[in-house]
C-alpha cells in the first residue's frame, strides 16, 4: 500500500481528534450535553480522551504505515456513524447531530478516500 497522498488532511485530522481529546478531559459544556442526550453512561466518559489520543496517533502513525492508517480513518468513520446512531435512537436532532457528528463523518469519509483509498 502506499503512502496517504496528500498527507496534510491526515495531519488535520489528527490534530482535530487531539482538540476533541482535550475537550473530553474534563469534559467541556457542550460536550457533557451531548453525550447526556445521547445517553452515553457517563462511566465511560473517561475512556473517550484516550480513544481521541489513539486515533490521533494512528493517524499519524498511518503517515508512515499506510495500513494503520486507513484502518485508524475507517474506525473513525465508524466511530461517528454510531454516533448519528446513538442521536437518532435518542431522537436528538439539533446541532449536534447535523454540524458535529455529521460534519465529522463526512470529514472521515473524505480523509479516508482522499488520503489512502484513491
Amino acid at each position: 500500500m502506499r503512502l496517504p497522498d496528500p498527507v496534510w488532511p491526515v495531519v488535520a485530522l489528527a490534530l482535530v481528534q487531539i482538540v476533541d481529546a482535550l475537550f473530553c478531559v474534563r469534559p467541556v459544556a457542550f460536550v457533557r450535553r451531548c453525550l447526556t442526550n445521547v445517553g452515553f453512561p457517563r462511566r465511560y466518559w473517561r475512556l473517550l480522551t484516550p480513544l481521541k489520543l489513539a486515533a490521533a496517533a494512528g493517524l499519524l502513525l498511518g503517515i508512515v504505515v499506510p495500513y494503520l492508517g486507513l484502518v485508524t480513518s475507517a474506525a473513525l468513520v465508524g466511530y461517528f456513524g454510531v454516533a448519528i446512531t446513538m442521536h437518532i435512537r435518542r431522537r436528538d436532532f439539533g446541532r449536534d447531530l447535523f454540524l458535529n457528528a455529521t460534519g465529522m463523518l463526512l470529514i472521515c469519509v473524505a480523509v479516508t478516500w482522499w488520503s489512502f483509498l484513491r
